[in-house]
């Protein structure tokens, strides 16, 4: 059984969610920085599972230990699946997460009922000790809202609604439990307790 993972991340939010979801594996689990790696890997794939495994490789190849990556995004059906795998670069790379979903809200201000269906979808990637690679993906099911609602103002929340409310409205134990992340995570998590 592993003993030590990097997640290839800074994130706090991210780093403590995983810590979470292990809990009782007796795992440690450090930040790319807490094990010293301060690099930034250039997102430059077509896919969730490209980007988030350029970024996993990226850092086995310095620590030659297990690490994780994640990447996704938001996939708004009347946008052709759009943003996709540009939802950070979605307006430019100055913009901030308000310009990027006023700018949906813009271009879907005349849509209504069901063609408002969206999905966050998450590829979680894993490179074992072997330096073998695995994916596991998380998908979380809702639409667009017809305005911005909530107050955790992150990404996409506050447009992306969850029955009926936003993801900007619930709580973020609550959103760790049904997110896209969340439930990669726990595929990743299974696969882990099922090599023992």
């Amino acid at each position: 059984m592993i003993k030590k993972i990097i997640v290839a991340s800074n994130n706090k939010n991210k780093i403590r969610e995983i810590k979470a979801k292990l809990a009782g594996l007796d795992i440690e689990v450090l930040s790319q920085k807490e094990a010293g790696f301060n690099i930034e890997v250039e997102e430059t794939g077509t896919s969730f599972e490209e980007n988030s495994m350029l970024k996993a490789r990226a850092i086995y190849d310095l620590a030659k230990i297990p690490v994780i990556a994640d990447d996704g995004g938001l996939e708004v059906d009347f946008l052709n699946g759009r943003p996709g795998v540009y939802s950070a670069r979605f307006c430019g790379p100055d913009a901030t997460d308000k310009d990027k979903y006023m700018k949906i809200l813009e271009l879907m201000k005349d849509v209504k009922g069901d063609e408002r269906a969206a999905r966050f979808r998450c590829i979680i990637s894993y490179i074992d000790e072997n330096g073998d690679s695995h994916a596991f993906e998380g998908i979380c099911n809702g639409k667009i809202a017809n305005s911005p609602m909530g107050d955790n103002d992150f990404g996409y929340d506050p447009i992306f609604l969850v029955g009926d409310k936003t993801f900007a409205q619930i709580s973020q134990e609550e959103k760790n439990k049904i997110s896209h992340r969340g439930r990669a995570i726990d595929k990743w998590v299974e696969y882990l307790k099922n090599i023992k």
